[in-house]
């Protein structure tokens, strides 16, 4: 076997399915695949089938002559990356779960956890829309908000394993109540769910933020309001954000970046406004797609590698 053969086995697990690869050093896939969590069945249940799927995955690779070399687990919530604990997951229902040394024993390959948004931001500013800016925030805008602050190819992780939770910068204090139990934060107001759900509100129907993106775009006065409601509350949290990071280059991934120059032209203006002396960052929409989870957790899981190859 020579160096050209080794993969890593990767997995990003959401509460809905996991995407899952096999991953080259040099960022290509040789081979991916996608699975059901069902979080609906428990933790212990998810548990078991992530750690099957890994095993599946390594004898795919062995089948295919390739050499499994390390495995990277992502997964949502609150994760202790140093003790390899995925702490607490409202999506999966995981509390306290030692994945990273439950997966280490199965496959018998070096293993790293991570935040799926962390090695998400991870992948972006090696390999996608942040590549050679040196300082980037990812910001992931789905049912909620979240950040990873990644300088030179390292996602900062914080004392808690807590660290990029921009959705809970206080934008609106008289604002809606937000998941957490606090009003007014920022996932509150501007994540494509509360984009929703204020149209909703104010509408009397239903509507996806996509769609709210739509009728904005169609010069629909309520939508109008809506839009301009979240794209001003997102500006003023980056604008937090950039106050705190200096970053050169904001990279927005998630499903609310899929509404293009309707979502980043008023943004970029927004942003623009609210910054004095700071530097203006680059404002670019993630290219990596639902990719860069699996991508992010390779990345880890590499890093792992040759760290403990010191």
């Amino acid at each position: 076997m020579t160096p050209g053969d080794d993969v890593v086995v990767a997995l990003d697990v959401g509460g809905t399915g996991m995407k899952c690869a096999l991953v080259r050093p040099d960022g290509t896939t040789a081979h991916a695949e996608r699975h059901a969590t069902d979080a609906a069945r428990g933790p212990e249940a998810v548990v078991g089938t992530i750690l099957d799927v890994a095993e599946g995955l390594a004898g795919k690779a062995r089948a295919d002559g390739l050499t499994p070399v390390a495995c990277g687990i992502a997964v949502p919530g609150v994760v202790d990356e140093a003790r390899g604990v995925a702490v607490w997951s409202a999506n999966v229902g995981f509390r306290d779960v030692p994945l990273r040394e439950l997966a280490r024993t199965r496959l018998g390959l070096p293993t790293a956890l991570g935040h799926d948004v962390r090695v998400g931001g991870l992948a972006e500013a090696r390999l996608g829309a942040g590549r050679d800016a040196g300082h980037v925030l990812f910001v992931a805008i789905g049912t909620g908000i979240a950040a990873a602050h990644v300088v030179d190819g390292s996602a900062a992780v914080g004392a808690h394993g807590a660290a990029g939770e921009i959705g809970h910068i206080l934008v609106r204090p008289d604002g809606p109540r937000c998941g957490c139990g606090r009003p007014g934060c920022l996932e509150a107001v501007a994540s494509a769910s509360a984009i929703g759900r204020r149209y909703a509100e104010l509408a009397g129907s239903p509507a996806t933020a996509a769609e709210v993106a739509d009728r904005a775009a169609a010069g629909e006065p309520l939508a109008g309001r809506v839009w301009r409601e979240a794209v001003e509350a997102l500006a003023d949290g980056l604008a937090t954000g950039q106050a705190l990071f200096d970053v050169a280059t904001i990279v927005i991934g998630g499903g609310l970046a899929q509404a293009g120059p309707g979502l980043f032209d008023p943004l970029r203006t927004a942003l623009r406004e609210r910054l004095t002396f700071h530097r203006e960052p680059r404002l670019v929409a993630a290219a990596l797609g639902d990719e860069a989870g699996c991508l992010g957790a390779a990345l880890l899981a590499l890093d792992t590698l040759a760290k403990e190859s010191r």
